[in-house]
């Protein structure tokens, strides 16, 4: 495991603010006057491309140079961001060029910087060539039941994370959102960090204890044939997991309550001499810290549960805490990551980061924009609600939305983002591209859902929208039957009479589908940018300078920046 311990030279640097903080102020000013001006592109929904005549919403210079370029010119054209000489099959009109130049200018770059230069046409990284689905700069052992864009995660934000703990001298990280506890497996066993994983949902949590189980059977396995020159990983290292919701509204104090508490543990024994999957009664086994039975000195890994049961779990409220208590207090420093925290819960990390005396840095990797409570869109289709009512403490503690942070971006006049902005931001521009490239079927998805709206429209004037699911390879039916699938979803009859010649027509029009989209996508990136420096903008009017780094492969994991923070020393 020798290869895990080093922290790459590329990132020996300590982490500095990636530029002045009027830099920033100027920057968000900036992206909030373009975003609203183009707002009708961010807040439109492609499956109303014909029921809104989307198209005639463009500046008609803009429909006429657009109408006719293939697939392959509009991913050159308007969302490669490199600067080489791009063949125009037409004059194309000064604000469109303008247009298309201030949403690249504005919006953080995507690719690590020896990959800069427009998007990268090789969609795995250099580490899966040998073998598709393992990464060659990983040890096997933290590759088991870990998909290949997971492995490339794990270890490049396991190497961030340790280099962040060497800078802060704290060798403790709580992972938080931690699932099966890949990303917390290579920080404890592969880098020797000592990790406290949070998870909402019982059944990851359980299973992350599993495959930790088998990740110890394995370095036994190892041990017996190293002999002695192979050590087992110290106690300390072994991760501690707990099942439990960061509540939102909680203060940082609730936060480090529920880091110390634990009612029921699950104990799995560091190392057996048989697989895991042959001891599966031992990982339901809950005993309770009162229990005679319960040896805390066991050594072995340990499962918290916040709550009587998984189906009951409390949400950790404000607790009224007294300040003369210590306790809280005298919990160890520690580093906060999160990978894909969803949401607000990226949000509440960089809350708890800036209030919370014991955490001196944070690594926050976001996703799921859409899911971000705003003033103007509190409730937010797909917001994870608490697993238990709100406590009476709970809703009397102020709370504050997810977007925006800063009392700067707060104040700018336009700074709204729709909940279908947000949405956008998370869509893959890297993915899109090369089905532009390849000239893919699947580019008649849009034009088949939108088609659809029109009849569902015509049939239920009152159903806007509706949700039909993904239809499987739905860009190799023809039309017809993909309508006779999709209707009953929304609650119409399959053979709902279709007028031929006007699917005809609309199909026809495909070609602008695409276009209209790609100039919605081209602002998907634009939007990510405003809200992550908003949350920079946050924690420099907190007094903490933090980098953005474009991390992973774009092309290989779509929301790839980590936000990186510490505190100053004290």
């Amino acid at each position: 495991m020798s290869e895990q311990l080093s922290v790459s030279a590329a990132q020996d640097a300590e982490f500095r603010a990636s530029f002045t903080a009027q830099q920033q102020r100027d920057l968000a000013r900036r992206l909030t006057t373009f975003l609203s001006q183009y707002s009708r592109l961010t807040d439109s929904f492609i499956i109303e491309f014909f029921t809104e005549n989307l198209w005639q919403t463009l500046p008609s210079t803009w429909q006429a140079v657009l109408q006719d370029i293939s697939y392959p010119q509009t991913a050159e054209l308007l969302l490669d961001t490199s600067y080489e000489d791009k063949r125009y099959p037409s004059v194309w009109p000064l604000s469109l060029l303008a247009f298309r130049a201030t949403a690249h200018a504005l919006a953080f770059p995507r690719e690590c910087r020896p990959d800069r230069g427009g998007v990268a046409a090789s969609v795995k990284p250099d580490e899966f060539l040998e073998n598709q689905s393992q990464s060659s700069l990983l040890g096997h052992i933290f590759r088991k039941h870990v998909k290949p864009k997971k492995q490339h995660e794990i270890r490049k934000l396991g190497m961030l994370v340790k280099q962040l703990c060497d800078q802060t001298g704290c060798r403790r990280v709580v992972d938080v959102g931690s699932g099966q506890g890949h990303l917390t497996r290579f920080l404890s066993f592969g880098l020797g960090l000592s990790v406290t994983a949070i998870e909402a949902d019982y059944t990851l949590a359980a299973m992350a204890s599993r495959y930790d189980g088998e990740l110890l059977w394995a370095l036994e396995k190892e041990k017996r044939k190293k002999s002695c020159s192979f050590q087992l990983p110290e106690a300390h290292s072994i991760p501690r997991h707990m099942a439990g919701w960061v509540n939102p509204r909680a203060s940082w104090e609730g936060f480090i309550k529920q880091l110390k508490d634990a009612h029921h543990v699950i104990e799995v024994p560091q190392a057996s001499s048989a697989p895991m999957k042959k001891r599966r009664s031992d990982l339901t086994q809950i005993s309770h810290p009162e229990d005679p039975s319960h040896d805390s000195k066991s050594g072995g890994e340990q499962i918290f549960f916040e709550g009587s049961c998984c189906s009951d779990m409390q949400a950790v409220s404000e607790p009224g805490i007294n300040p003369e208590e210590s306790r809280l207090q005298d919990y160890p420093d520690f580093v906060l990551t999160g990978l894909h925290a969803c949401g607000d819960l990226s949000a509440t990390l960089l809350r708890h980061f800036v209030c919370c005396p014991q955490v001196r840095g944070i690594t926050s990797v976001a996703c799921c924009y859409m899911k971000i409570t705003t003033k103007e869109n509190p409730t937010p289709p797909g917001l994870i609600s608490p697993p238990s009512p709100p406590t009476p403490s709970t809703e009397s503690f102020h709370f504050e939305f997810g977007y925006p942070m800063s009392c700067w971006v707060r104040g700018l006049p336009g700074h709204q983002l729709s909940y279908k902005a947000r949405e956008g931001a998370c869509h893959a521009v890297e993915d899109y591209v090369r089905r532009l490239r390849e000239e893919s079927e699947q580019l008649r998805t849009h034009c088949y859902r939108a088609i659809l709206e029109t009849f569902i429209r015509d049939a239920r004037p009152d159903l806007r929208r509706a949700g039909i699911q993904t239809i499987k390879k739905a860009h190799l039916l023809p039309f017809t039957e993909y309508a006779r699938l999709g209707l009953p979803r929304v609650g119409l009859p399959a053979d709902l009479p279709l007028d031929q010649e006007r699917v005809e027509a609309m199909l026809k029009q495909q070609n602008k589908v695409v276009v209209y989209f790609t100039l919605s996508l081209l602002l998907a990136p634009v939007v990510e940018t405003l809200v992550l420096l908003d949350r920079m903008i946050y924690l420099e009017e907190n007094g903490v300078d933090s980098q953005l780094i474009p991390l992973f492969n774009p092309n290989f994991s779509p929301r790839n920046f980590v936000l990186v923070a510490v505190k100053p020393s004290r």
